[in-house]
């Protein structure tokens, strides 16, 4: 049954006159609905079903969104020249209770945005430009959230990126091969197990107190930025993953994301590489925004967080596989298994660039 978006559009202090509502976007997680109003001087908005299958706290999550976006609003709006609409996602509050959620009559949890206009997303980096305007939009974002005050943000999704936590649940899946798959992918299971202890090198960095923990995305896949029509970067969008962490997660995931050559299941493995002047481009705009803000151990290990983050996609991909398929979705039966040797080969290629890596990032933080 297809919910009724006006009577949901008017449980919230919006400005303006409900003229219709559609489906919106790509998204996996949410059910999006781009809302438009009938004057014209007024705001459409983007109206959102949440997962709590996926986030079990809803009202935590929402909290965490509260705080950042409130925070955010208010350094960009004493930033000269800039538009706080257009660069910071502004949740509409619930009518009455000031909550930035609803639920409806089944128990279903829904939030509001303002939609922001004129802008495109790229699901591709085809441009140094379009790459430095990534890092700079996400350094950005890690900086003015460098001071937000008050406790540590909930953890919206628990050991998100914690690779220790990751192979433990590959460990066992192989254990109990469920679906009996796991004498085929010996040669994979090989690849994750020979750089476990490399791999946990940023947690032992963290609890030895080397670098801090900071208030992190998690998820900088290119298609979470908004750019302008000029191709200049306003805004990093989903922040429902936005939690504790540290900064290589965010700066890992972006690059694995950004810099291949190749689709993230490419059938050609022969294509799937690490564009290093993408890299480069990118750790530009990057550092002109956070640089300031990191010590001189979270500089140092910039370059390895590619490394850890295409691993740690390859170790989930792989360890899904084994499993029998049950979390990612799968287009057919080797699917996960594509996209385990793609992000295996991605990972050899960046292993074979990584001192070329290294030093862009000294050259850099000069």
């Amino acid at each position: 049954m297809e919910p009724d978006l006006k009577k949901i559009f008017s449980c919230f202090d919006a400005k303006g006159t409900f003229l219709e509502g559609k489906s919106f976007g790509p998204g996996h997680i949410h059910d999006t609905y781009r809302i438009t109003t009938a004057e014209k001087d007024c705001d459409d908005y983007i109206l959102q079903r949440l997962n709590s299958n996926v986030f079990k706290d809803i009202p935590k999550l929402q909290e965490n969104m509260e705080r950042v976006t409130v925070h955010l609003w208010k350094k960009i709006s004493e930033t000269a020249g800039s538009d706080p609409k257009r660069e910071c996602l502004t949740l509409i509050p619930a009518a009455g209770s000031g909550r930035s959620f609803i639920t409806d009559n089944e128990g279903r949890y829904w939030r509001m945005f303002i939609f922001i206009r004129d802008h495109r997303s790229y699901e591709r980096v085809d441009s140094q430009h379009k790459a430095f305007e990534g890092g700079r939009i996400t350094g950005r974002f890690q900086a003015m959230l460098a001071d937000l005050p008050g406790p540590p943000l909930h953890e919206t999704i628990p050991d998100f990126h914690n690779i220790a936590r990751r192979l433990d649940t590959f460990h066992q899946v192989i254990r109990r091969d469920p679906a009996g798959r796991a004498e085929s992918v010996r040669s994979e299971i090989a690849e994750i197990t020979s750089r476990e202890e490399e791999m946990k090198t940023i947690l032992r960095l963290g609890a030895r107190g080397l670098i801090p923990l900071r208030i992190t995305h998690n998820d900088t896949k290119f298609n979470n930025i908004l750019f302008d029509q000029n191709d200049r970067a306003l805004l990093i969008i989903d922040l429902d993953t936005v939690m504790p962490g540290y900064v290589h997660y965010d700066f890992g995931d972006a690059i694995r994301t950004a810099t291949n050559r190749a689709e993230e299941d490419s059938a050609d493995l022969s294509a799937v590489s690490m564009d290093i002047d993408i890299y480069r481009a990118y750790a530009e705009g990057f550092m002109s925004e956070a640089g300031n803000t990191l010590n001189k151990t979270e500089t140092e290990y910039l370059p390895l967080a590619p490394k850890l983050l295409t691993y740690i996609m390859a170790t989930r991909f792989l360890t899904d596989f084994i499993d029998g398929d049950n979390y990612y979705r799968t287009r057919y039966p080797l699917h996960n298994l594509q996209r385990v040797r793609v992000q295996l080969t991605l990972l050899r290629d960046m292993e074979a660039q990584y001192d070329n890596m290294v030093q862009i990032i000294k050259n850099i933080a000069k």
